[in-house]
């Protein structure tokens, strides 16, 4: 069973488990966010929203950095581990995403804004140009972002690796 490290602990989807059975999945997917934090040591509150992609959990911590992490990774890896948890119990369950202080929406704007940029240079320019290394969630946000414009394609790699970067290149 893979784990997520978080700190000095490391989180288990069996740590966290309880009756989910008369729940909604949004309930559920609340419910294992603040268990698992509450498991950590925070004692939070969660905000719903509901977004053009789906159900966002908005984490409302008064030291918002200690949940986020470093560059996001530990709003990752809560993400991950709650979407396994929520997945084992509701199948049908659509991806949650796990936000703080609006730290998730901000990078996503940024990303976007920067990969139009590259986009509109490959396009004007006819030469392709490359993203930093992205996870799939946002490889998915930069490929999404990018269907709209006209004489570029996107590509991913084809690998295992964790982080990738998405060719951005002319299209014929």
């Amino acid at each position: 069973m893979r784990g997520v490290k978080i700190g000095e602990i490391i989180l288990t989807s069996a740590a966290i488990e309880f009756s989910l059975a008369s729940m909604t999945w949004e309930d559920a997917a609340e419910k294992i966010l603040v268990t698992m934090l509450g498991h950590l040591g925070f004692e939070v509150g969660v905000k719903r929203e509901q977004g053009d992609d789906g159900l966002c959990l908005q984490v409302v911590y008064e030291d918002s950095k200690l949940i986020i992490g470093r560059n996001g990774d530990r709003l990752e890896d809560l993400q991950y581990l709650l979407n396994r948890t929520l997945n084992k119990h509701y199948p049908d369950a659509p991806r949650v995403k796990v936000d703080c202080d609006n730290y998730r929406s901000e990078q996503e704007a940024k990303l976007i804004e920067k990969a139009r940029e590259l986009a509109v240079r490959v396009a004007s320019t006819g030469k392709s140009a490359r993203t930093r290394p992205l996870n799939a969630y946002y490889r998915r946000v930069v490929h999404n972002a990018l269907t709209d414009i006209e004489g570029v394609a996107t590509q991913s790699p084809k690998s295992d690796a964790r982080y990738k970067r998405i060719e951005i290149t002319p299209q014929s």
